[in-house]
């Protein structure tokens, strides 16, 4: 009986890479930082935030620090002047906001015609609250693209304070030194022809008859 040497090969275990989860969100620090700090720097920036908000509608689908990354490059482009992003984003959700409308505006005639008034008017509500958003979407972005002018009319520079009057007369101004218009030329008012002139008596010039101690008056 041929002995045969059978060769066994030993399995090698892998030890399993552990997976990370992609709804934890990774906090960068230097040596020294106080973790604390470091946390709280990190989970209040808005675009760690943002992702935290879309990992949390989509799921797994993405990864929470990759859209943070790519949020940071989005805020960056705007701080530098670029807004072709925020146009397209605007545009998109006007195009959205519209398409919405105009399902739930075909849901409620479908209700209509079927009698149902109550899923009509909420249907209807729903639409026109829908096409609201999207007319303020499109002013948004007629706003980023051609900004309004703000005029000064006027810029005083001083040292210490100041009184600013635009657009208002001031009061001082509009008097002016004219002459009387009863008078004529100067300043004294016309006689007055038509009135009887005065016939009584010209009262006397008036004496001192002396000063009044008020120790001596006694109370009533």
């Amino acid at each position: 009986m041929s002995k045969n040497k059978v060769t066994r090969k030993k399995k090698i275990s892998k030890k399993a890479v552990p997976i990370k989860p992609r709804n934890v969100i990774e906090v960068s620090r230097h040596v020294d930082a106080n973790p604390d700090d470091a946390t709280a720097q990190t989970i209040t920036r808005p675009e760690v935030n943002a992702a935290a908000t879309i990992q949390k509608f989509t799921g797994d689908n993405h990864e929470v620090n990759a859209l943070a990354r790519e949020l940071s490059t989005q805020v960056a482009a705007v701080n530098s002047g670029d807004l072709k992003r925020a146009e397209g984003m605007l545009i998109s959700q006007a195009h959205t906001l519209d398409e919405l409308f105009n399902s739930l505006a075909r849901r409620a005639h479908g209700n209509m015609t079927e009698g149902y008034l109550s899923a009509t008017e909420t249907y209807l509500r729903l639409a026109l609250k829908a096409q609201s958003q999207c007319r303020a979407t499109l002013e948004t972005l007629v706003q980023v693209k051609n900004p309004p002018v703000v005029y000064a009319r006027q810029a005083n520079i001083a040292n210490g304070p100041q009184q600013v009057n635009n657009g208002i007369p001031s009061q001082a101004r509009e008097i002016e030194k004219q002459p009387n218009k009863l008078s004529g030329d100067g300043n004294e008012l016309l006689s007055n022809t038509e009135a009887s002139a005065f016939t009584g008596g010209v009262d006397t010039p008036m004496e001192t008859v002396g000063a009044i101690d008020w120790a001596e008056v006694k109370s009533g």
